[in-house]
C-alpha cells in the first residue's frame, strides 16, 4: 500500500540533554552566531562523543561558501554554517539556506536541529525548518517516519518561551498544511477534498462557514468563478472562514485563488507546461494555513478567509475564447484565453470581500502569472498595491517572515489599457505579453473593486515561490501571520510585525511612505 505517513515535526523549550549516539544532532547557525555559543551550554547535546576542543576548532574551520558543515561525529553530530553575506532585499535569519542544509543534512532517524540564531529571527528560522520536510507521499512499501525535534538558542536576548514555541508549532503546521495541500494532486484534490479542508479548519476553530458551490453560484451572479469550473466533475465553490472576536473595528479579507488544477481550459496547456498545475491552488492554500495560524494565536479584527475554488477543465459546456461573462462586481468580460482563469475567481472573491463583507482591507494571493518569476524570480513573489504604505510594509514582512515579496509597478492609467474590448468591460487577457504581465493582471482583479476603491487592497502573486524543485514550500502562511501580526494578541508575532497603517481611506499614496519609516534591521 502507499505510504501517508511522513517525518513528525515538533518544537521545544531549551536545549534537552541527549546523546548523539542515541539521539542524532544537527547544530546550525551563522558563523558570528555559533561563536558565542558557550561550550557549557551546548554540551547537552554533544557529550560524551564531542568535546570542548572538538567543537571550538570546528567553530573556527567553518568556511561557509555559502554554506558549510563538517562532523563532529560520525554523521551523529553535525554542525552547519549558514551565509555569512546577506543584501539588503534577502531575509536576514537566511531561512532558504536554513531549509537546505536541513533537507540535505537530515539523517532519516529521529534527530535534533539547534537553531542557534538572533531572537528577531527565531520565528522565521524556525518556519525555515517546516519547508523541509513535507508530509504528502504516495511511495510503496514502508518509508522512514523519524520525529525532528526543533530546539532554539537565542543568542542575542531571552530564550523562547512555552507560548512562543507553540506559536512555531502552529506555523510549522500550517506551513504543511499548506505544503500538502499544494503538493497532493488533483485526481485527490479537487474541489471537494478542499471545501472538506476548509470546513476541518473551521470546526478546529469554531468559526463561521459560508459555502456557495456549483449552480447556485451561476444563481448569485458569480460569472468568474462558475465559468471557469462549470465543466468540471466537482463542482466550483466559493467558501468563507469568518473570525469575528468581539470588539473588533477592522474588517479584513484574504482571497485565495484555488484552481485545483488548471489545464488552461480550451486554450489548452501543453504537455510540458501543463505538469505541475495542481499547484494552482497554491495561494488559497496559504490563507487557508495563515487563517489557521493567525487566528490561533490570538486575531484581534475581524479576519475573512475566501477561497475561491475551481478547476478549469476542458469538456462540452466549458468556457469558450469570446464568451462573455458578467462579475459579480457587475462588470463584462470577454474572453480571450482560458488560460488567464485565476484573474477571474479572484475578481469574484475580492468583489465578494467588498460587497457582503464589508472589508477595508482586501488582499488577495495567487499563483497567478508565469510572469512572476521573470519579474521577481523564485524567492521573492511579486505585490502589488494601491497604497506605497503596503509596498513598504509587504517587503518587511517578506524579510521577517522569510516568505520574500518585493513591489511591482501600481500603474492602472498605463497598464489597463490591455483590456480593452469593443464588446465588454474588458478582456481577461493582456494584449501587449511584453508589458507588464504581473501588474496587468494584477489590476485585472482590482478592477473589481474599483481603482477608486477607498480602502487597501494588497495582490501576491506567488506562482513561483510556492514551489522548490517538485516540492511545495507552503510559502505564503509564515508572510501573512507576519504582516498582519500587528493585529495578534500574541508578543512574537507582535515583535516582528511591521507596524500597520491606521485603517483611513485611500489616498493617491504619494506621501504615505514619507510619513511612515521602518528602521530595516541590516544584517
Amino acid at each position: 500500500m502507499p505510504s501517508t505517513k511522513m517525518a513528525t515535526l515538533k518544537y521545544a523549550v531549551g536545549l534537552a540533554p541527549s546523546d548523539p549516539d542515541s539521539q542524532p544532532v544537527m547544530v546550525l547557525g551563522q558563523i558570528r552566531h555559533l561563536a558565542r555559543v558557550s561550550w557549557d551550554t551546548i554540551k547537552v547535546k554533544l557529550e560524551p562523543q564531542v568535546s570542548e576542543a572538538v567543537w571550538q576548532r570546528a567553530v573556527s574551520e567553518l568556511f561557509p561558501s555559502p554554506t558549510d558543515s563538517l562532523h563532529l561525529y560520525l554523521n551523529q553530530a553535525t554542525l552547519a554554517a549558514l551565509p555569512g553575506k546577506c543584501s539588503r532585499h534577502n531575509t536576514p535569519s537566511r531561512a532558504h539556506s536554513v531549509t537546505r542544509l536541513v533537507r540535505s543534512l537530515l539523517t532519516g532517524a529521529d534527530q535534533t536541529v539547534v537553531l542557534v540564531c538572533e531572537r528577531a529571527d527565531m520565528l522565521a528560522t524556525g518556519c525555515a525548518v517546516a519547508r523541509a520536510l513535507p508530509l504528502f507521499t504516495r511511495k510503496s512499501g514502508p518509508q522512514p517516519e523519524p520525529t525532528i525535534t526543533v530546539e532554539v538558542l537565542v543568542v542575542d536576548g531571552e530564550q523562547a518561551s512555552a507560548e512562543e514555541v507553540q506559536l512555531m508549532q502552529d506555523a510549522a503546521r500550517g506551513i504543511r498544511l499548506t505544503a500538502r495541500l499544494v503538493d497532493t494532486p488533483a485526481n485527490e484534490m479537487h474541489t471537494d477534498a478542499f471545501v472538506e479542508e476548509v470546513k476541518k479548519v473551521g470546526e478546529e476553530l469554531g468559526v463561521s462557514l459560508t459555502l456557495i458551490r456549483g449552480e447556485d453560484l451561476k444563481a448569485r451572479g458569480f460569472g468568474g468563478i462558475y465559468g471557469v469550473g462549470k465543466a468540471a466533475v466537482h463542482p466550483p465553490a466559493l467558501a468563507i472562514l469568518s473570525h469575528t472576536p468581539a470588539g473588533a473595528t477592522q474588517s479584513i479579507a484574504w482571497v485565495g485563488k484555488g484552481i485545483v488544477y488548471d489545464t488552461g481550459g480550451l486554450s489548452m496547456k501543453t504537455k510540458t507546461t501543463m505538469p505541475g498545475m495542481k499547484r494552482d491552488l497554491g495561494g488559497a492554500a496559504a490563507i487557508l494555513g495563515a487563517f489557521l495560524v493567525t487566528v490561533k494565536a490570538g486575531f484581534t479584527q475581524n479576519l475573512h478567509a475566501v477561497f475561491c475554488l475551481a478547476e478549469n477543465a476542458v469538456g462540452p459546456i466549458a468556457t469558450k475564447p469570446d464568451d462573455i461573462h458578467t462579475l459579480y462586481s457587475g462588470r463584462t468580460v470577454e474572453i480571450n484565453n482560458t488560460d488567464a482563469e485565476g484573474r477571474l475567481v479572484l475578481a469574484d472573491g475580492v468583489a465578494y470581500a467588498n460587497k457582503d463583507l464589508k472589508c477595508t482591507t482586501i488582499l488577495d494571493m495567487a499563483t497567478l502569472t508565469g510572469a512572476q518569476g521573470t519579474a521577481t524570480g523564485k524567492y521573492h513573489g511579486a505585490l502589488l498595491t494601491n497604497e506605497d504604505t503596503w509596498e513598504v510594509l509587504g517587503a518587511a514582512a517578506g524579510r521577517a517572515s522569510g516568505d520574500l515579496l518585493f513591489p511591482v509597478p501600481y500603474t492602472p492609467e498605463l497598464h489597463f489599457s490591455e483590456f480593452a474590448s469593443s464588446v465588454a468591460d474588458m478582456k481577461n487577457s493582456a494584449a501587449d505579453r511584453s508589458n507588464a504581465l504581473v501588474s496587468c493582471a494584477g489590476l485585472f482583479i482590482a478592477a473589481n473593486l474599483g481603482f477608486d476603491f477607498p480602502g487597501s487592497w494588497i495582490h501576491v502573486d506567488m506562482a513561483s515561490p510556492v514551489h522548490s524543485g517538485d516540492r511545495a514550500t507552503g510559502y505564503g502562511v509564515a508572510l501573512l501571520c507576519v504582516l498582519f501580526g500587528a493585529h495578534s494578541s500574541h508578543r512574537l508575532l507582535q515583535a516582528v510585525a511591521p507596524p500597520l497603517p491606521p485603517p483611513a481611506g485611500h489616498t493617491d499614496g504619494t506621501n504615505s511612505s514619507k510619513k511612515m519609516r521602518l528602521e530595516q534591521r541590516r544584517p
